[in-house]
Formats: C-alpha cells, sequence, structure tokens
C-alpha cells in the first residue's frame, strides 16, 4: 500500500541545519525549519540512505510556477493531496515537467517543457555532494513547497521527501511504493520562479507500473 498520508507544506523558509554526523561522520538529513500560519514545521530532506550500497541520487533545476499549478497557487499551511495528475501532486515519472520526456511526450509538447523546464540526468554522489547541492536554494525568507508525508508524532513536520516508488521486492519500503507521492523542495525566487531539488536512491527503479511498483 502506498504511504499513509501524503501532501505539501507550503511556508516560508526559516533557516536549515544537518543532521548531526554519526560516527561514521555522514549526514543523512538536510533539516528545513518551515513558517507556516499554525506554527513552525520541520521538514527532513534524505541525502543519504544510511547503508553504505545504496547510493543518493538527485537533480536541481529551475521550474515556471505554471508547470506547478495548482500547488504553487495554495495558500500557507499543510494540504492533504490526492495521489492523481492535476491535484498538485508530484511524481518524478509522470508528471509533465519532471518525467523524461523522450519516446512518449509528443515533439511540440516536450520542445515547450524543455524552454519552461530543461531536463537534467540524475547525478550521484555522497551525502555531503547532495547536502551541498540543496542548500544553495534554501535562503531564508524565501516561498517554500516541500511535498511529503507528515509527521506522525514530535511536532509538525514532513519527511519522506524523495521519491516513493520504485523500490525493489526485496526491500522494505516495498510495502510504501506508490504514484503521485514523491517528495520533493522547491523554492521560489524573487522572479516568480521555483529552484527545486529531487532526491531518489539508486535502488529505486526509474520505470515504475500503476502500483509504483518496478517494472
Amino acid at each position: 500500500m502506498p504511504l499513509a498520508d501524503y501532501g505539501v507544506l507550503c511556508g516560508t523558509l526559516h533557516r536549515h541545519f544537518r543532521d548531526e554526523p554519526d560516527t561514521q561522520g555522514r549526514w543523512f538529513h538536510v533539516n528545513l525549519e518551515v513558517d507556516a500560519p499554525d506554527g513552525r514545521y520541520r521538514c527532513a530532506v534524505d541525502v543519504d540512505s544510511k547503508h553504505s550500497a545504496i547510493g543518493v541520487q538527485w537533480k536541481v533545476l529551475t521550474l515556471a510556477a505554471s508547470v506547478l499549478e495548482p500547488a504553487s497557487a495554495l495558500l500557507p499551511g499543510y494540504h492533504d493531496l490526492a495521489r492523481t495528475s492535476g491535484s498538485g501532486a508530484i511524481d518524478f515519472q509522470r508528471h509533465p515537467a519532471l518525467a523524461d520526456r523522450s519516446g512518449r511526450t509528443p515533439a511540440r509538447l516536450r520542445a515547450l517543457l524543455d524552454r519552461l523546464s530543461p531536463p537534467h540526468p540524475w547525478v550521484s554522489g555522497s551525502c555531503l555532494e547532495a547536502s551541498r547541492a540543496l542548500e544553495p536554494l534554501l535562503v531564508p525568507g524565501r516561498p517554500v513547497l516541500v511535498w511529503g508525508e507528515p509527521f506522525d508524532h514530535g511536532g509538525p513536520g514532513v519527511h519522506n521527501v524523495h521519491q516513493n516508488q520504485g523500490d525493489p521486492y526485496d526491500s522494505q519500503w516495498w510495502s510504501d511504493n506508490g504514484i503521485w507521492q514523491d517528495g520533493a523542495t522547491m523554492t521560489r525566487r524573487g522572479d516568480g520562479w521555483y529552484d527545486v531539488f529531487l532526491s531518489k536512491f539508486s535502488t529505486q527503479a526509474d520505470r515504475t507500473g500503476p502500483d509504483g511498483h518496478p517494472l
């Protein structure tokens, strides 16, 4: 079954900080503190899997606000989202502005999307490199959108801010697979465009079926 809950937090970035290193010297999350009308949220953005054999992958890109509607037009606060196209949900493989456009996307539409959001390949590296890729987007005072699953304890916050589909059959996260429930972090620049950080793990498939399981 997919994640228990899924949605997007709309607010203003207060600050960010990394997890304390563990005994092996790794950082696991970059934490965002986001102000919303009902309080300050903590959002844990995954930049490592905690397993040395499972690498982190990420991409940084820029999107026009128009391709993120209706999420980019929501009022500040946390919003539950239906796991469907058009609800404001994110799917790395199916959202027109994020998915691989080769093959299935008509050439004219692909050309338009390439102008609004040029395609970017996944980058592989260490948790430190992923943190350094994310942190320039985290300008205090910027409006921010964070997609993921709300914490069920420990105060308001959002976690599972990464791809939430494509985990292999033998993975402990197989049951969390689902479509239109990926996590992402986006901050709005002064010109109205959004800087975007997406992350996934190397074991997660790039192509999934309607249940979010690997093809």
